[in-house]
């Protein structure tokens, strides 16, 4: 198996993309813990995950806080000694609507969840995998991050934030043997689908349009980001470092060594100006 011995940790992992992530994760040989702000939804996963044969563990945490990721790196330490891999998968939407409407509370809480979130258990994990001299870390990042989403400036700006600090990150902590990627997921419908409709015209005539077009042709498989998370946390994508990458519309699937070792000469798939 791709990942077997490997041993996972992926936040949001109690519904939506995160679930189906963990999923192939485990199905890929990792030791996999979800971690969500639910305990009666990571519950249910693990007991779903039991009825299909798979053993997942899981462990409640506001990702926002710092003394319960404290608290929880600390006990997945003492219990599997490593953490391998860490994908950063939560994240919260709201507040949809022009800027001038949303409240400060709102965009704050947006902040807090998808940016700080991602920088928190990623600034628990990190020593322990700078000790080890090796680990894998995969953010997400989102609609927004390379283009503008209007009616979403929060999530759009976190998102972008995500992949310039997996930019950062990645220089940092290269000499250990650690590659830290962004993954772009595509249009999948999830819970986020949901709450467009719901908003309605609020989320823009284009937004809504789209959403409602995907409810009905489809969204992009949540498997599809599942296998390429699976590709970065292994050795086939050796030296890949610093990148975001696209699930639906970048080759990932074909990268093999001597393509990595071009990408990593270029600019390609990071946050540049073109001039």
């Amino acid at each position: 198996m791709t990942l077997k011995n490997k041993v996972a940790v992926v936040t949001g992992g109690s519904g939506g993309i995160g679930k189906v992530v963990a999923e192939v994760l485990v199905k890929n040989g990792a030791t996999v813990i979800i971690i969500g702000k639910k305990q009666k939804k990571l519950k249910g996963v693990v007991n779903s995950f039991e009825e299909k044969g798979f053993k997942i563990d899981c462990e409640k945490c506001d990702i926002s806080n710092v003394s319960e990721v404290s608290r929880v790196v600390i006990k997945i330490i003492a219990l599997l000694k490593r953490i391998d891999i860490l994908v950063n998968c939560a994240g919260v939407q709201s507040p949809i609507g022009p800027f001038v409407d949303n409240t400060f509370l709102a965009w704050e809480k947006n902040i807090k969840v998808n940016l700080l979130g991602t920088v928190l258990m990623s600034k628990k994990v990190i020593p322990y995998m700078i000790k080890r001299k090796s680990g894998y870390i995969i953010n997400f990042a989102g609609g927004g991050a390379t283009s503008s989403r209007p009616n979403f400036s929060a999530y759009a700006a976190a998102k972008t934030a995500i992949v310039r600090f997996t930019e950062v990150l990645a220089d940092e902590v290269r000499r250990y043997n650690i590659n830290v990627n962004a993954v772009s997921p595509g249009a999948v419908n999830t819970k986020m689908t949901e709450e467009v409709l719901k908003v309605g015209m609020k989320a823009g005539l284009k937004e809504l349009t789209d959403v409602k077009r995907r409810i009905k042709e489809g969204g992009t498989s949540p498997e599809l980001v599942a296998n390429l998370i699976v590709f970065l946390s292994s050795a086939k994508s050796k030296g890949l470092s610093g990148r975001l990458i696209s699930a639906v519309w970048d080759k990932w699937q074909e990268w093999d060594a001597k393509a990595i070792r071009e990408i990593m000469k270029s600019d390609k798939y990071t946050l540049r100006r073109i001039k």
